[in-house]
């Protein structure tokens, strides 16, 4: 299981491959890498910082057109069919993050405090919004105490 570490160094500044396989994962084009599908299934998308916003407390909508970049592309092609299982599937989508550095290229980052879901794919047009995952806690003798009950 990845824990999320804040702003831990080996959480930032990684390869986009690097990036994809912190969610078992391996991008298509090891340079323009838009998404892949996991070993677990879930789908793994590259953002751009540019096109996330805020939809409501607690919800990162991330939103872009794939009609963005050219047509021919194999990577948008690629894309449209990951966005298309996915939200036919209800599958999970993990976060990776491009971001451009001063001058120094770019970099990537991955969120795998975040789970995203596809509530929109028309074709071209795609919101994901993200969450924050949250993990169960192990029932504790505390917690079953609390509830009434006796730990085995």
């Amino acid at each position: 299981m990845l824990t999320y570490l804040g702003g831990s160094s080996n959480l930032m500044n990684l390869t986009l491959v690097d990036a994809f396989t912190r969610f078992g994962a391996k991008p298509l084009n090891r340079q323009r890498g838009l998404s892949a599908m996991a070993a677990d299934g879930a789908m793994v998308l590259n953002c751009s910082h540019a096109y996330f916003g805020h939809l409501q407390r607690g919800v990162l909508r991330y939103e872009d057109r794939l009609s963005r970049e050219p047509a021919e592309s194999k990577e948008i092609g690629r894309l449209g069919e990951h966005l298309a299982l996915a939200c036919a599937g209800a599958l999970p989508v993990r976060m990776v993050v491009t971001t451009q550095g001063d001058g120094k290229g770019r970099g990537f980052h991955v969120r795998p405090d975040l789970v995203g879901k596809v509530v929109k794919f028309d074709g071209d047009h795609f919101i994901v919004d993200f969450t924050r995952r949250e993990d169960t806690p192990l029932a504790t003798a505390r917690s079953l105490k609390a509830l009434g009950r006796k730990s085995k």
